[in-house]
């Protein structure tokens, strides 16, 4: 199963509903939470991650365009409220099996220009390790077609 309501072991999980006192979430809706990664690779670095347990991008299929698009759409508006500017900003998700955590996470990175050489690397776009938002979601859209 691709997703499910909660995952009791899964840390993602966990900060979704607030039991990791340790993660400071920094904006919340009925589906997703926002919050910093434990291992910025630059000054602005956060995670959007959706309430619901979904493994990861692989194991999404074109029912999960509309929501790959609503957690972009808040880590722009995240982005945005901060006053940070979205023309050096990268929004992506790691590819399995190069994935800390098995639970769906967006990073929105800003400024990329400020990134060190292994975190260049390491979010390198459209990489086998790394793919944009962009990406996914033209992979979901073509799924649908194929249906």
């Amino acid at each position: 199963m691709t997703d499910s309501p909660s995952n009791n072991k899964c840390i993602f999980c966990k900060i979704a509903r607030g039991q990791d006192k340790a993660t400071d979430i920094l904006y919340e809706n009925e589906e997703l939470v926002i919050f910093r990664d434990i291992k910025p690779a630059t000054t602005h670095h956060y995670l959007v991650i959706p309430k619901r347990h979904i493994k990861d991008p692989k194991t999404l299929d074109s029912s999960h365009q509309a929501l790959v698009e609503r957690l972009v759409e808040a880590g722009r508006d995240f982005l945005k409220q901060k006053n940070v500017g979205l023309e050096e900003a990268s929004f992506g998700f790691h590819w399995p099996p190069f994935t800390s955590v098995s639970h769906l996470h967006l990073h929105v990175i800003s400024p990329t220009s400020d990134m060190g050489f292994i975190a260049r690397c390491i979010f390198r776009p459209n990489s086998f390790w790394f793919v944009t938002a962009e990406w996914l979601i033209s992979r979901l859209k073509a799924m649908d077609t194929k249906s």
